[in-house]
């Protein structure tokens, strides 16, 4: 969906944050974006790293099992 945004999009939407929020806000908010997706990206980590370790301990139960 973003990829289809291009480069004359992106200024446009940035102008028009610019615009809405003043320049003494856009660095907040760029922060405050930046800690959400860090979040976003070490919690899926984190379900993925769960999910992994699930799979393995299924595939040990078998062994024994078999």
């Amino acid at each position: 969906m973003l990829s289809n945004i291009g480069i004359p999009g992106l200024v446009i939407v940035l102008v028009i944050a610019l615009i809405i929020f003043g320049p003494s806000k856009l660095p907040e908010i760029g922060r405050a974006f930046g800690r959400t997706l860090t979040e976003f990206k070490s919690a899926t980590k984190g379900l993925v790293n769960d999910s992994d370790k699930e799979d393995e301990n299924e595939k040990k139960a078998a062994l024994k099992k078999g």
